[in-house]
């Protein structure tokens, strides 16, 4: 079988480097002007959200509530506590900024796009996983910050909610708002140049991931840190993914989930989204100059994510399609 390369994933790790090699452009004051530029992203991407999300496609999906619960449950208590407890079993054998990080990755909603194509691909409840993915996102804007708010408090960093929601507003709902409002006009033009969107959409995420880097590289946060930080990270992503995707499919089963139910609730409650986890970041941690390790357990998380479940869509589908002929040549 012949891998194809993710030409996003690529580009993380060159945004990351060209903000090793080259950052002062992108760190504060620098010629880019980040902080206008990183706004602007914001909103752009949050407006594209918008003007592509469809509400009326949701409606199959909005009665299998016991499902529903069990994703947000999973993606804004679950994974939460999970994170709390990590951080304080780490304790100060990582740096804060990390250990923030992990958190911060614990409280992100799910994603949109790659749980509804991989609950497709394994032939789950797609109504479900889009109806949920959806719903987190809306979710994740107001209970991400909600969270990391606490955290910040409970360990002495007082961070001034009002300011946070205020720009979450301004920057993510109402471009979101305004991409819904400006739908009927622009929806039928979204949906012919759909590529062109998630292009301009993830060539935005990219820009910002190379200015959140570029005030860590420059002042310094990376020095003390290197292989054994990736290593660490991938490790914890690895066994949170795990525990999740053994949580979601174990409380599944117990409440007798049908085959398609079990495969949305567990790619939708294991998922993190890193589309919305940049500019969020942005937004809530401002000029933090560790933002660069902030962002690494997302980064790293995201595309292992989408291996795994890429593998275990292929897998699940298989099964169901080995299922269907059985049961057909029975009844034939």
């Amino acid at each position: 079988m012949r891998l194809k390369v993710d030409w996003f994933l690529a580009g993380m790790v060159a945004a990351t480097a060209l903000a090793w090699l080259f950052p002062e452009p992108g760190a504060s004051g620098g010629w880019l002007y980040p902080d206008i530029l990183t706004k602007a992203g914001i909103a752009l991407i949050f407006y594209l959200h918008g003007l592509a999300l469809s509400f009326g496609a949701l409606k199959a999906g909005t009665l299998r509530w016991p499902l529903h619960v069990v994703v947000q449950v999973t993606t804004f208590l679950v994974f939460p506590l999970i994170g709390l407890g990590l951080i304080t079993l780490l304790g100060e054998r990582v740096s804060p900024e990390l250990r923030l990080g992990l958190f911060y990755l614990c409280a992100l909603p799910s994603t949109v796009s790659s749980s509804v194509a991989l609950t497709a691909a394994a032939h789950g409840n797609i109504a479900a996983a889009l109806f949920n993915a959806t719903l987190s996102s809306v979710l994740g804007v107001f209970l991400t910050p909600l969270w990391v708010t606490v955290v910040l408090r409970s360990r002495g960093a007082a961070q001034p909610l009002g300011p946070v929601m205020l720009d979450l507003t301004i920057w993510l709902i109402l471009p979101l708002i305004l991409g819904q409002i400006t739908r009927p006009l622009l929806g039928r033009w979204a949906e012919r140049n759909k590529r062109v969107i998630n292009k301009v959409d993830r060539l935005t995420i990219l820009l910002l991931v190379y200015t959140s880097f570029c005030d860590s590289f420059q002042q310094g946060v990376w020095s003390h840190h290197g292989w054994a930080t990736l290593a660490l990270v991938l490790a914890i992503a690895a066994g949170l993914f795990t525990l999740v995707m053994a949580i979601t499919g174990g409380v599944s089963r117990w409440l007798g989930f049908p085959r398609e139910d079990r495969i949305a609730a567990m790619f939708c409650g294991s998922k993190k989204t890193l589309a919305s986890g940049v500019p969020m970041a942005r937004l809530i941690f401002g000029a933090h100059p560790g933002i660069g390790l902030i962002l690494l357990p997302i980064m790293i998380y995201h595309p292992l994510q989408l291996v795994i479940c890429g593998v275990l869509a292929q897998r699940w589908a298989h099964r169901t399609e080995d299922d269907d002929h059985g049961h057909a040549r029975s009844t034939g």
